[in-house]
């Protein structure tokens, strides 16, 4: 009795707590060609409004039709040249590395999916809700892409958002799920994980109630961001109708756990030190002397690495893995000595060893079952990265001494090629990590159909 007593004081706290942080707050402020879907998910908005918000609606569907033409007619041209270009980006993204080159890419420099994601996408972002819930995010560590997108969209510097509601094709729930369970769960450990989504819950409330956005579009608009393996819970502990249509972008994006690739996107996850803006500096420059066959070093946690540590743990010269590096080895120095990285997965399917690997230029191994790949939407990880299940870790080093020394040079260059898209600069950049991670979010909005009856 006297335990459920306490459970029940700490719900209430709980709810006291994100009661206040959000209304006290509330007061004061299958793609065709890869890319659009020729089915009608998620939906087709439909909602009475004024004169003035269907004038709006009109003007942002307008705009949106003409973002599906000059993609699809991209798609259809297989144009990569433009004579006339005046752009002084020399970025091409013609190659192997691209699932449909011609989509993601026009004029010869730019991705057309990405120039009029350019053009048009403006992101408006909720002004309700406090810090450090709200607002805010780690800026560190392997959780530190949530905040650093957090941060990135509160900052003004970003030319994707917006603050007029009403010219916004998406909207962003600016909450940090790491902050969430560093504040209220983690010296709370007996409120279940389960209460993050009535938190959420709550706040969907909150915003709906004050604005139009939410019910119009029934979150089909909406988009949030988490690299907490817990993520996926705000919408899968209960099942609700509230969150059928959400965005979500998520480093644990995993199918076997209500990842649906389709409607959310996957966040990379990069290992940052506290503080540190930009993207970490891994050493040497990348170089074709790799003596190294196959090399990882870390913790033991996840099924995935357990196998990989009774297989091949302290047992091969050729595949090298390691616990923990005995003095003096170096851990950079290693991965820019190995031909290949293991990036196994841990408590979630996500490694930020994927994009460490990549800045070296090292070809990524990816040991994972379930794992939708960041930027699945154009870029065609067979042609610069290896994946594995598994079942099949046993066969690690026979899978890698079958690839021929050219195959393994062509993905090494495409690692490099690649590399761009995964560095994370502050502002943001054309093609860098921020940026790609909004396109597939974008991409998503491309699907979103409005029509509105006028009201009364």
């Amino acid at each position: 009795m006297a335990a459920a007593a306490s459970l029940k004081k700490l719900f209430l706290l709980f709810a006291l707590f994100s009661t206040v942080f959000i209304s006290q707050s509330s007061q004061t402020h299958g793609y065709s060609n890869g890319f659009i879907s020729t089915s009608s998910y998620p939906t087709t908005i439909s909602s009475k409004s004024t004169n003035h918000e269907q004038n709006e609606l009109n003007r942002i569907e307008e705009g949106l039709k003409r973002a599906r033409y000059a993609i699809r007619r991209a798609a259809r041209k297989r144009n990569l040249t433009n004579s006339d270009s005046k752009e002084k980006d020399e970025f091409v993204s013609r190659g192997s590395i691209y699932i449909n080159p011609y989509a993601f890419h026009q004029l010869s420099i730019k991705i057309q999916s990405y120039i009029e994601m350019e053009k048009r996408l403006k992101v408006w972002t909720y002004k309700e809700g406090q810090q450090p819930l709200f607002h805010d995010g780690p800026l560190g560590y392997v959780y530190s892409t949530e905040g650093h997108f957090i941060d990135e969209m509160e900052s003004g510097l970003s030319p994707f958002t917006t603050q007029n509601p009403d010219e916004a094709h998406l909207f962003f729930l600016p909450f940090s799920v790491v902050n969430i369970k560093r504040f209220i769960l983690a010296p709370n450990p007996s409120i279940p994980w389960t209460w993050l989504q009535l938190f959420v819950e709550d706040y969907i409330k909150v915003v709906s109630d004050k604005y139009p956005f939410w019910n119009r579009s029934s979150g089909a608009d909406h988009f949030m961001v988490s690299c907490h393996d817990r993520g996926t819970q705000i919408s899968s502990a209960f099942p609700r109708e509230l969150f059928k249509n959400l965005i979500r972008v998520l480093c644990n994006a995993n199918t076997s756990e209500g990842f649906h690739p389709i409607r959310d996107a996957t966040l990379p996850e990069v290992n940052l030190k506290h503080g540190e803006l930009g993207h970490p500096q891994l050493g040497n420059q990348p170089t074709t002397n790799r003596p190294i066959l196959a090399f990882f070093a870390g913790r033991a946690h996840g099924y995935g690495r357990s196998v990989l540590f009774s297989y091949w743990k302290d047992k091969d010269d050729e595949v090298r893995v390691y616990e923990s590096l005995p003095k003096p080895l170096n851990y950079t120095n290693l991965m820019t000595q190995s031909k290949f990285c293991l990036c196994p997965s841990g408590y979630e399917v996500a490694s930020p060893r994927i994009v460490e690997a990549i800045y070296v230029g090292c070809v990524p191994v990816i040991l994972s079952d379930h794992y939708v790949l960041p930027f699945s939407d154009v870029l065609n990880w067979s042609q610069f990265s290896i994946q594995i299940p598994v079942q099949r870790i046993p066969e690690i080093k026979v899978i890698l001494k079958n690839i021929s020394a050219v195959e393994y040079l062509k993905m090494q260059s495409r690692v490099l090629q690649v590399k761009r898209h995964f560095i994370l600069n502050r502002p943001a950049q054309r093609f860098d990590l921020l940026h790609m991670v909004l396109h597939p979010v974008w991409l998503r909005s491309l699907n979103i159909g409005f029509t509105s009856e006028v009201g009364g």
